[in-house]
């Protein structure tokens, strides 16, 4: 490798620009790290394939209407506003409701619900139940993959009867019993605080917790890249330069420090932070370290709405047995509606669809429909598909993330973050406290 790169140096002929810090992805965990690094006197530059910052929150707006693929959601007590406090100016204020529907057919309480999932089923329901559990406990203790921890905790009827199997598969994009236990612990740890009969009676016996003391918060109406320009605009007064839309060739080390060919230019650095997908860092590396860790493509559908929707809470995740879609925001309930129409995302995991736009949203009429749900004038307004949106956690996944994260850092490349460490990250605030221990060395 030394020669190659040495022979590289020499065609283009070009001294490498250099800097303090080189942070490839420009999401979350890459700003909150060059805000880390700018504030310890380095000079940062980051680099992103993608043409705007932020990483995968993107938005898409039409005739009023601005839609998001994936979360939209912040706190007002998050660690990311310690960075970029003019942040919490930008926000919007909302009181958010979660619920879900089930198989019944109900809209009910989101993840589970105990009047309606348990004591609502009625006494012979009940006791099966009860008896799927007991079997559970004494028969299957294994846990090797989520679908054994979920039914340890919860039985296998319940397993089924909730939907919650049927929605791993749907968020997943593969089976239960293919999800790695890891995941599993970190994602659905409410099952193991809850399942307890010392929970349930206190569930019933006692009154309803409030919800966060921290206040919710979303996107600005306009949509996130007026949130992250003005993140951007901090750094950039920092003196972190910026590098959108770039053709990433190639990263080679070259006596210490490590070189970045983005085409029309090299940049060096004796540091680079990745937190870009990592089967992607592997490659600019040149490094294979014996499996490519899968990443979901998720489609997002973007409706318009006039009529009765059926139900009142604002994001609705899909329990059913069938239908393709797995979450629904309805943005209106935060930013008004637009005439008197709402609008809202349904998001569906590429795979159940075989990649087609037009098959999630015949499936997604389809289902709704059958369900009572969306009974108007509901219209396609447009939609996206985003690559990499999050990674598949597949039985084993998790081994080997740390297995290529070593591997990385071995070659000099320090990789982490929900993309980079392959690492389940729900929150901004889990992402901006990650990488402020990763950037710290802690």
């Amino acid at each position: 490798m030394g020669d190659a790169s040495s022979e590289i140096v020499r065609e283009t002929n070009i001294e490498p620009e250099g800097f303090d810090a080189i942070v490839l992805g420009a999401g979350i965990s890459g700003l909150v790290s060059a805000s880390v690094l700018a504030k310890q006197g380095n000079r940062v530059l980051v680099v992103d394939e993608y043409s705007h910052i932020g990483g995968n929150h993107i938005d898409w707006s039409s005739n009023g209407y601005t839609f998001d693929i994936g979360s939209l959601i912040f706190q007002d007590d998050s660690p990311l506003l310690d960075h970029f406090p003019e942040l919490l100016t930008l926000y919007v204020p909302i009181d958010p409701k979660w619920a879900r529907l089930n198989p019944q057919g109900m809209v009910t309480a989101y993840p589970i619900s105990l009047r309606d999932d348990i004591l609502g089923a009625g006494p012979l329901e009940i006791t099966r139940i009860l008896a799927s559990v007991a079997y559970a406990r004494i028969f299957q203790r294994k846990m090797r993959n989520a679908k054994e921890f979920s039914r340890y905790w919860i039985g296998a009827y319940l397993l089924h009867r909730s939907g919650l199997e049927s929605y791993m598969k749907r968020f997943s994009g593969i089976g239960a019993e293919e999800i790695d236990i890891d995941l599993a612990r970190k994602r659905m740890l409410w099952i193991s605080e809850h399942a307890s009969l010392r929970n349930l009676a206190s569930r019933v016996l006692k009154p309803r917790r409030h919800g966060p003391t921290n206040r919710q918060m979303a996107r600005p109406r306009e949509g996130f890249r007026t949130l992250y320009n003005a993140a951007a605009e901090r750094l950039t007064k920092q003196g972190v330069t910026f590098h959108l839309d770039a053709k990433m060739q190639s990263v080679l080390r070259i006596q210490g420090r490590l070189h970045l060919d983005l085409g029309d230019r090299t940049v060096a650095s004796s540091r680079v932070i990745s937190t870009i997908p990592i089967h992607r860092a592997e490659e600019l590396c040149g490094l294979d370290s014996g499996r490519r860790l899968e990443s979901m493509t998720l489609i997002a559908l973007y409706f318009s709405f006039s009529g009765e929707r059926g139900f009142k809470e604002s994001i609705i995740y899909n329990f059913s047995h069938e239908g393709a879609w797995k979450r629904l925001t309805v943005y209106s309930d935060f930013y008004g509606r637009v005439g008197d129409r709402e609008y809202f995302t349904a998001e569906v995991v590429a795979n159940h669809v075989g990649g087609s736009v037009s098959q999630a949203e015949a499936d997604f009429r389809a289902h709704v429909q059958a369900n009572g749900l969306f009974t108007g004038d509901l219209k396609l307004e447009g939609s996206q598909v985003l690559d990499n949106a999050y990674p598949i956690y597949r039985e084993g996944a998790a081994r080997h993330a740390i297995e290529a994260g070593r591997q990385l850092r071995a070659f000099g490349l320090e990789s982490f973050g929900r993309q980079g460490a392959f690492n389940y990250q729900p929150t901004a605030r889990t992402s901006t406290l990650e990488a402020e221990a990763s950037v710290n060395g802690a």
